[in-house]
Parts: structure tokens; sequence; C-alpha cells
């Protein structure tokens, strides 16, 4: 991951996008229609990570005046456990502040340890938990709150 760059996610990324997205998330993977529908939104920021001009992470955010809510992040599992989920979401936190948002929620699986230990490290706590809220799977949802600020 030594050529590892962020930059804006482009209509052009939503093939690649979307099949991670697939790979990583399976039955409660979006449509390509969700993606698509994000990505028209004003108050949305995606962020796509890149090796070698391959697609292996992304991430978006939705800014409503002082809040902000992480909606998607994903890293391939070849670059997992290597920093690229740590700086997806430090770009999204980056541009959820700079348009103005406070304080940042999220929702993450109740069974997904590395995720909910990467949210706890960079300042997130959890305020509430969504029974059965992802399905099928009847897994619970962790949500998680953190108090925002320029880097």
């Amino acid at each position: 991951m030594a050529d590892l760059a962020l930059r804006p996610l482009r209509w052009w990324d939503l093939a690649a996008v979307h099949a991670l997205e697939h790979e990583l998330f399976g039955p409660t993977a979006w449509s390509l229609e969700t993606f698509w529908g994000e990505l028209a939104q004003p108050n949305r920021r995606y962020v796509v990570a890149e090796d070698a001009d391959v697609v292996v992470g992304y991430g978006g955010v939705m800014v409503t005046g002082a809040d902000a809510d992480v909606q998607t992040l994903g890293v391939a599992a070849a670059g997992q456990g290597r920093g690229t989920g740590r700086r997806l979401l430090r770009a999204l936190l980056d541009a959820a502040a700079s348009a103005g948002a406070t304080r940042a929620v999220l929702e993450v699986r109740a069974d997904n340890d590395a995720a909910q230990a990467l949210y706890r490290s960079e300042g997130f706590e959890q305020i509430a938990r969504r029974a059965r809220y992802y399905q099928p799977g009847d897994v619970d949802a962790v949500v998680m709150r953190a108090a925002l600020r320029r880097r």
C-alpha cells in the first residue's frame, strides 16, 4: 500500500466500489442505484482509496449542519490492518468538519470488533445499540458518536 492515494469518488468509480461493496458486505450490500443516489446528493462527501490505480477502499459521510453521519466505509481484505480505513475515516471526518459539522455518528456491526476498535481510537464512543439492525442475520448495530475537530 505504498502508493495509496485518497481522492473524491467519481461516477466512473461506481462499478469498482459496488463490486468491493458486495465482496465486503454480501447480502447487506448497497445497490448500485443507492450509490448513484448518494453521489448525487449535495450534502454527501465520498472518497476512494486507490493503490496502483485499483480501488481498495471507499467511504462516505452525510453532513447536515452541525451533524455528520458516516454512511459507509469499506476496505478490501488486502488493505485491512494497514491504515487504509483510518485514512479514509479521517478524510471523511475532515470533510465533515470543513463543511461545519461539530459531531459525527455512525453505526457499526456489533460483531465487527476491528472496526469498533478503529472508531474508538479515533474518538468515537458507543451511545446506543440497535437490536437486529443488520438483516439478514439479526446482527445488532452499535451506534457511536464523536466530537469533530479540524486536523
